[in-house]
């Protein structure tokens, strides 16, 4: 029998959570539940373990689509279900950092994000930018990717439209 503890940080389940730090694995009697528990205590423990169906992405909290707004624009980046860590500390599962694409479209799942113009990358883990933007309509996309610069694909995207007077 699989035993998880709750996480402190945000009162889930560990399994569930990605600053899992308390996981407890308790076998019951039984080969069959003590191979259970095990495979689950090293999936758990290794960080391999990522939910993607209970997270719900990227964000600009502070922003809503279609909001006319001046440049500087200051946006917040907020993740739900992966945690952000600087691409210095290198690939570990379940983490990575923001990127915002200008006027220009998301890469695939697994794809390099440029380093262009069009292509901001916040690898020191940054969570918030004040973004010069000329005046126009614009789309922001939210991009979140490892340390590698990978794309987590459209799961970890968001894409709004702002103008900018």
């Amino acid at each position: 029998m699989l035993t998880l503890k709750s996480c402190k940080p945000c009162k889930r389940s560990a399994a569930f959570c990605s600053n899992q730090r308390s996981v407890l694995c308790r076998a019951s009697s039984g080969a069959a539940n003590k191979l259970t528990s095990a495979a689950a205590a090293v999936v758990l423990s290794s960080g391999l373990a990522v939910f993607p169906a209970l997270a719900s992405g990227v964000s600009f909290p502070n922003i809503q689509s279609g909001a006319t707004v001046s440049s500087p624009l200051h946006l917040e980046f907020a993740v739900d279900g992966l945690t952000v860590k600087p691409a210095a500390e290198g690939i570990v599962a379940g983490t990575g950092h923001h990127h915002v694409i200008i006027d220009a479209p998301a890469p695939a799942a697994g794809t390099a994000i440029p380093f262009d113009d069009a292509h901001k990358h916040f690898g020191k883990g940054q969570t918030s930018v004040d973004l010069e933007l000329p005046p126009g309509k614009h789309t922001l996309t939210l991009q979140f990717a490892n340390a590698a610069h990978e794309s987590y694909g459209p799961e970890f995207a968001s894409t709004i439209s702002v103008i900018v007077e």
